[in-house]
């Protein structure tokens, strides 16, 4: 069984909506760990479904070198994102990661991903989930 990281801060939004639709397409063929910059992001995203949860600086930057891939918003590989709440440990071990990264193109950031279409972030999840990582675990999705 593969395991995917699903790494969020703030409130952890984005990341529980990635782990509820995770858990809808891929129930049983993956183990996910939420990693929360702080603890109300980590509890959003338990909530949403995630096999085990940690917060922090040091609980990301160790659990991330032992997963299989690595989600969120693109923000998690830039130090200082999340206003603030991404340190460059986080983002350095983040981005050094042996483990794939399927990143939503979301930034509050003053970062432009050009040739990426605006869209609502349940149609990107569904995207991330469908083109990003339902391929690595061969499953079609509904």
């Amino acid at each position: 069984m593969l395991t995917v990281c699903v790494v969020d801060g703030q409130g952890g939004g984005i990341g529980g909506a990635i782990i509820k639709r995770l858990k809808e397409v891929l129930a049983g063929k993956v183990q996910i760990i939420a990693l929360g910059t702080n603890a109300v992001a980590t509890a959003q995203m338990l909530k949403a479904g995630a096999n085990r949860g940690a917060s922090g600086e040091n609980a990301i930057v160790r659990t991330v070198s032992t997963c299989d891939v690595i989600t969120g918003p693109l923000g998690i590989v830039m130090a200082h994102s999340l206003m603030g709440e991404v340190t460059p440990a986080m983002a350095e071990a983040i981005s050094g990661a042996s483990a794939r990264k399927v990143l939503l193109p979301l930034s509050q950031e003053n970062v432009t991903v050009v040739g990426v279409d605006r869209a609502p972030l349940p149609h990107l999840v569904d995207l991330l989930i469908e083109n990003g990582l339902a391929p690595l675990f061969r499953v079609e999705t509904p």
